[in-house]
């Protein structure tokens, strides 16, 4: 069929599932833009700065599977580079498209604006490609094969894409496929698949305390549904790291909790590390969740588990789907009765409200935790809110959204926008810490203009808490302006009903709940917290910190 490259590129991302493309408009963009606008059911949603932009397409695509982001070339993409490395680092897929200046003139090596003035065009390029999967400047003669090409890539490795256009052909007619763009994932190996359920079930068979170590590849790779099934069947208990938190479900009976290396509960780290079955999904390797009992671990006992492969045993498969996989030893087999009581402990009760007493760190995750509902989207920004967080079990449904490897801080509140737009039906809960809220406040606006109405837990504890204690408990560098907070609304969308608290005691919290959860309109509560009270997890985490980044004799702190 004839099509402009524009609209078959867009109609592509229609065909993925993608409703929405985030990013700002700039002048090597403006005829795509149009283009956007062309295909039904595909809006452009303009944001603040580029950098909120590739945070909004990241949480859109947590929720919806597929994001995607166009920004000018240039000032436009480095701007963005930021919130794409992020995506990289979490397996979020990711469509970065780029709006370039004219072929002819990057062809020509001519001086222009938006580069460094010296004709050279490769260097945006080079530095986007660190931190996507697979890369392409369209031409007329290779857009329709590329494009493809590009987008199956994004989808199959759950990793982010870059796309360059050059202004002047998004408009130019080519010959392209008119079937679907094809979403199938690769199959496995039948003979690689075969042996390794055999070799899995012959180790779990015989394992007489198996258990599972849950994290992101799970939800990324989208083998959740097959996961819960073998662990149901079999029995096995699981814990997660940070950053597979509620992936799998938090009130079973079979969740031991959450995982966090040395600083992890007796009870949890028994039920992981005496493990002489364990599988462990794809583990982020950073030092927040650390893993170092593996290496000390026979390889007989782990069954590692990725999306496209598998280590049993010690032994590597290549080729072998998840899903495949754990369907496969789940059909195998023998259903085992359930445990006489539940492997981990019960959530805990949340304390009697004391209306004049001034919040603490303590008492406010447990008394937050009661508002929380089945199918919530819960955001949750590095610093106290996620590491407070983190061991509240959550209700059945709720996704939990946190940047846990990159850990941008100001990353929450643009991809609120993103997972609002993925799931408007959904009421949707952010907390974020003021020091974090200064760096993409504006996206506030957007959020309130579109109309959208989430809960925002503003977390005001004058400054950076998690870094006061790594280094500088009292240091002015760890300090914030403080904001007008709740007037912020106003300012930024003065003909939007948002409904806004500032509270300072567990009973102004209380009432400021009633209220948000019987307005239909967004609800902005800020919260005071004393600067120095923390998360008890907060108080091991930061001297922690301190000695990895600068060793057991750092300098002196004050």
């Amino acid at each position: 069929m004839k099509t402009s490259i524009g609209n078959y590129l867009f109609t592509r991302l229609k065909q993925m599932g993608i409703g929405h493309v985030f990013g700002v408009p700039g002048d090597f963009t403006l005829q795509m833009l149009d283009q956007i606008e062309d295909v039904e059911g595909l809006a452009f949603v303009g944001n603040c700065n580029e950098l909120n932009a590739a945070y909004a397409a990241d949480g859109y695509a947590r929720l919806n599977r597929i994001g995607a982001m166009i920004t000018t070339y240039g000032v436009g993409d480095l701007s963005a580079l930021c919130g794409v490395a992020g995506a990289c680092a979490e397996n979020v897929p990711l469509v970065f498209i780029s709006g370039a200046p004219p072929l002819y003139a990057m062809e020509g090596h001519l001086r222009i604006h938006h580069s460094l003035a010296e004709g050279d065009f490769d260097n945006v390029m080079n530095s986007v490609r660190e931190f996507t999967v697979a890369q392409t400047r369209l031409t007329p003669a290779n857009a329709a094969f590329e494009i493809d090409r590009i987008l199956r890539i994004c989808w199959i490795e759950r990793q982010p894409v870059f796309i360059q256009i050059p202004s002047n052909i998004s408009y130019l007619m080519i010959d392209a496929p008119d079937h679907p763009l094809d979403l199938s994932t690769p199959q496995s190996d039948g003979e690689s698949l075969k042996a390794a359920i055999a070799l899995a079930r012959q180790h779990l068979e015989r394992a007489r305390r198996p258990a599972a170590l849950i994290d992101m590849d799970v939800d990324r790779t989208g083998y959740r549904d097959a996961l819960v099934g073998l662990i149901e069947k079999y029995k096995i208990p699981y814990a997660s790291f940070r950053s597979g938190k509620a992936i799998l479900s938090e009130r079973s009976g079979l969740f031991a909790g959450m995982y966090h290396g040395a600083a992890s509960q007796p009870e949890i780290r028994d039920i992981i590390e005496k493990s002489d079955c364990l599988f462990v999904t794809a583990p982020s390797f950073v030092e927040a969740s650390t893993l170092q009992f593996i290496d000390q671990m026979p390889a007989e006992m782990i069954i590692s588990i990725r999306g496209h492969s598998a280590t049993i045993g010690g032994e590597v498969f290549e080729g072998v789907m998840a899903e495949e996989l754990i369907n496969g030893l789940r059909d195998s087999l023998a259903e085992k009765p359930a445990p006489s009581q539940p492997v981990g402990s019960a959530a805990s009760l949340a304390p009697v409200i004391e209306p004049e007493q001034a919040l603490t760190q303590k008492r406010l995750w447990p008394i937050l935790a009661e508002f929380f509902a089945k199918g919530d989207v819960i955001l949750a920004e590095n610093g106290t809110s996620n590491i407070a967080l983190t061991d509240i079990r959550l209700p059945e449904g709720v996704s939990y959204i946190s940047q846990m490897v990159w850990g941008s801080i100001g990353y929450s509140l643009p991809a609120l926008l993103g997972t609002m737009m993925a799931a408007p039906d959904r009421r949707q809960i952010l907390f974020i810490g003021d020091g974090s809220f200064q760096l993409t406040a504006q996206e506030l606006s957007t959020i309130l203009n579109k109309g959208l109405k989430p809960i925002i837990f503003l977390i005001n504890n004058r400054g950076y808490t998690i870094e006061r204690y790594i280094q500088g408990m009292h240091a002015a560098y760890n300090d914030v302006a403080n904001w007008d907070y709740t007037g912020l609304p106003k300012i930024l969308a003065p003909n939007v009903e948002t409904f806004t608290a500032s509270v300072k005691s567990e009973g102004e919290l209380a009432d400021s709940f009633k209220q948000c959860v019987s307005r239909d309109c967004a609800s902005f509560i800020e919260i005071h917290l004393d600067p120095f009270d923390a998360p008890e997890p907060l108080k091991i985490f930061g001297p922690k910190t301190a000695e990895l980044d600068y060793g057991p004799r750092r300098g002196k702190r004050r």
